[in-house]
């Protein structure tokens, strides 16, 4: 008879326990003792916590942020293997060149909109993860040519980005672990910027821009 969803996810854990050693032997070991001790009218969700870091390159302005360190916390569904999440982000500063010649630097911070969601590769402990990340991006401090130009703490996108994230296509992301995982996503159109939105709305939106992000060190949260 064809395996069910409790009994695939069991011989998953197993294998999980028997092929990792080290950390993963230890955060499998964890993930075990809770879903054993949770009560049987409990929801299976199993919260897990993750180190992050990673950049972002952003192509209209042919720069890069760093992203993180962060804590990515995340509520795994054990019966479905859907998740959410949150993964704030550390303000941060990039630079780049005007009209090519034009330093400009400024304040980046990529804001929460909307809790992480997304899936694994049901039963799997080497699983593949696709993912939709949410946030506004925020500008400040700009500065061109070592000029301040009076932005405003204000000035964000019109609407959240939207962030399609996944895992490389042969898997590879473990949930006892961690992994890679990387995106592309379009910037849209900022606001209340002052007498700089017409700039920044000429310079910064666009697409083509990428993410990139390792997970590590997982461990099941209190």
């Amino acid at each position: 008879m064809p395996e069910n969803r409790s009994q695939i996810w069991r011989r998953s854990m197993k294998l999980g326990m028997k092929t990792r050693l080290g950390v993963a032997a230890v955060s499998a070991a964890a993930v075990a003792t809770t879903i054993a001790a949770a009560p049987a009218s409990a929801e299976p969700i199993l919260p897990i916590d993750y180190d992050a870091s990673g950049s972002s390159y952003i192509a209209s302005t042919d720069s890069t942020v760093s992203l993180g360190p962060t804590t990515l916390s995340t509520n795994v569904d054990y019966a479905t293997f859907e998740f959410t999440g949150s993964m704030p982000l550390p303000g941060t500063r990039t630079k780049f060149n005007l009209i090519g010649f034009l330093p400009v630097t400024a304040d980046v911070a990529f804001v929460e909109a909307a809790p992480i969601t997304g899936n694994l590769s049901a039963g799997q402990v080497e699983s593949r993860v696709d993912a939709v990340a949410t946030y506004h991006l925020k500008l400040s401090n700009i500065k061109i040519a070592g000029f301040p130009t009076f932005t405003g703490s204000h000035c964000r996108t019109v609407n959240p980005i939207t962030i399609p994230i996944e895992s490389p296509p042969e898997g590879g992301f473990n949930l006892f672990v961690g992994g890679h995982v990387s995106g592309e996503f379009n910037i849209g159109k900022f606001q209340n910027c002052g007498l700089n939105t017409w700039l920044i709305n000429a310079v910064v939106p666009g697409s083509g821009n990428t993410v990139d992000i390792d997970i590590s060190n997982a461990r099941v949260r209190p």
